[in-house]
């Protein structure tokens, strides 16, 4: 059994899919484990410490894609620089494990279906007890809503605490959470420990209970509809729900001295939770910082990938958040896929189960098809697009 870790190409990605810890695990299980030459140097984990860990550091990147039976990434494949795709360099009957943002990006699955490669996205692990361990989607948003306050904090001009001075005293922060998933917990939690007066809202009154057990308050906005869709996620809303939801946050967004937004959809744009009009309405010098970016972001003013001054207000739409902490990052999403590749390696051999509920989750494309239905859809509409 062969597994390799590809050296990520894309610009903004610093994070490597195994750290050598996990790396020696696998080795004295018996697996063979290869290591693209520099996968982990913008991790700070060298090609020596692979060595070390017992993994072959491998410069030719055709023969370590082709020799894999187990490939691992963080990020999608990519288009190189020399004209071919990652996908390409599979071996047929192969299995890329990653992030494959099939629901965003069904293309990448039917290529991935088309090379006969089993494709496991991390995407799609359950969130149920028995995968905890496995789910990387919760691993990295709780170092994104981590980092998305410290950002903010550097950016206020403000201190976040209170503070008594012989000057005198300083009022602490008033931080606003939209969302309370993993991201927005660990927001709230870092918020509060840098001494902010933390609110958070989130549809769901489900997470009342975990918001207040952090220090903070519950915004609640009551709702005629059911807000929790599967897997504990939040649900798509209507219209009219939205417009409720929106008139009751403005206030809070109004007073706030900095918003972190965290709201996303699997699959679709983020939805809009901070309009102009509640940003015309917040004092200068507030911060948002803007979690959803890269889907759209949930506020109306986010330009993806860039900090701009709107209005006297600094609002921050950054890309990738746990790649910028990437030791971390790194060393959880390594723990998650060597829980998954458990249930994958039976007797140093591939055993790709699905009558595992996790493994039958996960796998988006296998023998040529794309097996997922949520997948097919997505495909499905982005063809009705393009005709």
């Amino acid at each position: 059994m062969r597994i390799a870790v590809a050296k990520e190409i894309e610009v903004c990605e610093r994070r490597v899919a195994l750290i050598p810890d996990i790396v020696a695990r696998l080795v004295k299980q018996g697996v063979e484990v290869s290591v693209e030459t520099g996968a982990g140097e913008r991790a700070f984990f060298s090609d020596a410490a692979y060595e070390a860990a017992g993994a072959k550091v491998i410069t030719d990147t055709a023969q370590l894609w082709g020799e894999a039976d187990i490939l691992l990434k963080v990020s999608p494949p990519q288009e190189r620089e020399d004209g071919r795709s990652e996908i390409d360099l599979l071996k047929e009957g192969s299995v890329l494990i990653s992030f494959l943002n099939p629901l965003g990006n069904p293309s990448v699955a039917q290529r991935l279906a088309e090379r006969k490669v089993t494709a496991m996205s991390m995407e799609m692990i359950p969130r149920t007890t028995r995968a905890q361990s496995m789910d990387a989607l919760s691993s990295q948003a709780s170092i994104a809503g981590y980092k998305a306050v410290l950002i903010g904090a550097a950016a206020l001009p403000k201190y976040f605490p209170m503070l008594t001075t012989a000057a005198g005293t300083i009022a602490p922060a008033k931080v606003f959470i939209m969302g309370a998933g993993v991201a927005g917990l660990q927001a709230i939690a870092t918020a509060r420990r840098l001494g902010a007066i933390v609110e958070a809202f989130d549809i769901r009154p489900a997470v009342k209970e975990e918001v207040q057990s952090l220090g903070a308050k519950f915004v609640e906005v009551k709702l005629e509809e059911e807000t929790t869709a599967a897997g504990g996620y939040a649900k798509e809303i209507s219209e009219a729900s939205k417009q409720r939801t929106q008139e009751v946050v403005a206030e809070h967004v109004k007073n706030a001295d900095v918003v972190i937004t965290t709201a996303q959809v699997p699959g679709r744009k983020a939805p809009v939770l901070v309009t102009e009009e509640m940003v015309a309405q917040m004092k200068p010098g507030s911060v948002i910082v803007d979690i959803a970016a890269e889907q759209g972001g949930n506020c109306a003013c986010t330009d993806p990938g860039k900090d701009i001054v709107w209005n006297g207000i600094t609002i921050i739409g950054p890309i990738n958040l746990p790649s910028s902490m990437p030791v971390h990052a790194s060393q959880l999403y390594s723990k998650n896929l060597s829980s998954l590749m458990q249930l994958l390696i039976k007797d140093n051999g591939l055993n790709v189960n699905f009558a595992d509920d996790i493994v039958d989750a996960a796998c988006v494309t296998h023998g040529g098809e794309i097996r997922n239905q949520r997948v097919k859809d997505a495909l499905q509409a982005l063809s009705g697009v393009a005709s």
